[in-house]
C-alpha cells in the first residue's frame, strides 16, 4: 500500500523538467513533439465552420484557410495552431512587445528596483545598448495586473488593456468558436537563452471557462504540460516563433513549464517574400483604427526601421499570455 502510495506522489513532473533543463548532458529531443516532423490529431471540426474574417491580413495573419490547428489525445483542451503569421505580422507584434508594452503605466518586474518610463528607449539611450538593462526585463503586464503575491486581480490595479491585441485575441477566440471572449489581462514574458519558467497553474482569473491565449515570438522552447497533479507525466511540444497556443477547459488547471529556450532553425519574421505591404481592406475592425494601424505595420518592412528589434529576438524568445478576467455579463470585480 505504501509502494502505490509513493508512486503516486512522485513528483513526475519536476523530474521531465530538470531533464529537459539540463545543459550537461544535452536532452534528446526524440520525445518532443515538433510539428516539422510529427503530426498530432489535427483538429477537423474548425477550419471547416468558419468564415474567413477579413481583419486577419490586417493584423498580419495568414487566411483561415491556411491554419493548421491541432489538438493532443493526452491534454483535452489544449490546442496548437502551427504559425499563422506573415513574416510582417510577427515583426509588428515583436516590435509592440518591446516598444510599447514595458511603456509607463504598464508594469515590470523592474519597477521593484527603479521607476523606467520607457525601457525600450532607455536601453537603447546616446545610440549604445545598455545590456545589463535589457537583460533585466522578464515580464510585463497589460491591463489587470497579475499580482504576483496575491495571485488575486484587483479592480484599482489595472490599466486600458492594449486595443490592438484585443482585436488579434477576438479573431483568435471567434476562429475557436469563442464568441464571446474578451481580453482583458496580460503577461508578456521575456526570455534569454538559458531562461525558465517553473511549474504552475493559471487559476487567478474570476471566469476559468475562459481560454488562455499563448502567442510565441523569436527563438523556441520546450513547453512541458502534465496533469492536475505532479505526479503525471508531462508531453514535451515544441514552441516556434508564431505558434499560438491554446489552454482552455480541463488544461487551464494543468501544471505546465519552460524548462529550455532553443535556438531557433529559421527566422520566419525575415521571410522576404511575406514581408508585403498592407493596403486598405475595409476590415470591419472592433477596437483600431485602420488607418493608423495599416501604418504602425507597414514601416517594419524596411529592415533599418527592423534592425534593433531583430537583434533582440535572434538571442531571446517573447511569450505573451492573454485572458479574460471577467464574467460575460461583468463589467468589473467589485460588481
Amino acid at each position: 500500500m505504501k509502494r502505490n502510495l509513493d508512486t503516486k506522489c512522485e513528483d513526475n513532473f519536476m523530474k521531465r523538467f530538470k531533464y529537459y533543463k539540463s545543459n550537461k548532458p544535452e536532452p534528446s529531443l526524440d520525445k518532443v513533439v515538433r510539428l516539422q516532423y510529427d503530426i498530432p490529431i489535427e483538429v477537423n471540426n474548425i477550419s471547416n465552420v468558419i468564415e474567413d474574417d477579413s481583419r486577419t491580413k490586417l493584423l498580419g495573419l495568414k487566411n483561415f484557410t491556411d491554419w493548421k490547428t491541432y489538438t493532443f489525445t493526452k491534454h483535452s483542451g489544449l490546442f496548437l495552431i502551427a504559425n499563422p503569421f506573415t513574416s510582417l505580422g510577427q515583426r509588428y507584434w515583436i516590435r509592440k512587445c518591446l516598444e510599447d508594452y514595458p511603456r509607463k503605466p504598464n508594469k515590470t518586474n523592474i519597477d521593484i528596483e527603479k521607476h523606467i518610463e520607457d525601457w525600450w528607449r532607455e536601453i537603447h539611450k546616446n545610440d549604445e545598448l545598455d545590456r545589463k538593462l535589457q537583460k533585466k526585463l522578464r515580464w510585463t503586464t497589460l491591463g489587470y495586473h497579475h499580482n504576483w503575491d496575491t495571485k488575486v486581480y484587483c479592480e484599482k490595479n489595472r490599466n486600458i488593456f492594449p486595443l490592438e491585441l484585443a482585436e488579434l485575441c477576438d479573431v483568435v477566440a471567434q476562429y475557436l468558436g469563442y464568441k464571446n471572449f474578451k481580453a482583458q489581462a496580460a503577461i508578456v514574458n521575456y526570455y534569454h537563452m538559458g531562461s525558465t519558467l517553473s511549474a504552475h497553474t493559471d487559476h487567478s482569473e474570476v471566469n476559468l471557462e475562459a481560454p488562455l491565449l499563448s502567442f510565441s515570438f523569436g527563438q523556441s522552447a520546450i513547453f512541458l504540460i502534465g496533469g492536475q497533479e505532479k505526479s503525471h507525466e508531462p508531453s514535451a511540444i515544441l514552441l516556434n516563433s508564431g505558434d499560438i497556443l491554446v489552454m482552455s477547459k480541463e488544461a487551464r488547471l494543468c501544471y505546465h513549464a519552460v524548462p529550455k529556450i532553443l535556438q531557433a532553425l529559421n527566422q520566419p519574421w525575415n521571410n522576404h517574400e511575406e514581408l508585403i505591404q498592407i493596403t486598405d481592406n475595409c476590415s470591419k475592425t472592433k477596437y483600431i483604427n485602420e488607418e493608423t494601424f495599416i501604418k504602425e505595420v507597414n514601416r517594419n518592412i524596411d529592415d533599418k526601421e527592423w534592425i534593433q528589434f531583430n537583434s533582440y529576438v535572434e538571442e531571446s524568445r517573447i511569450n505573451v499570455n492573454v485572458r479574460q478576467v471577467l464574467m460575460e455579463n461583468q463589467e468589473r470585480l467589485d460588481n
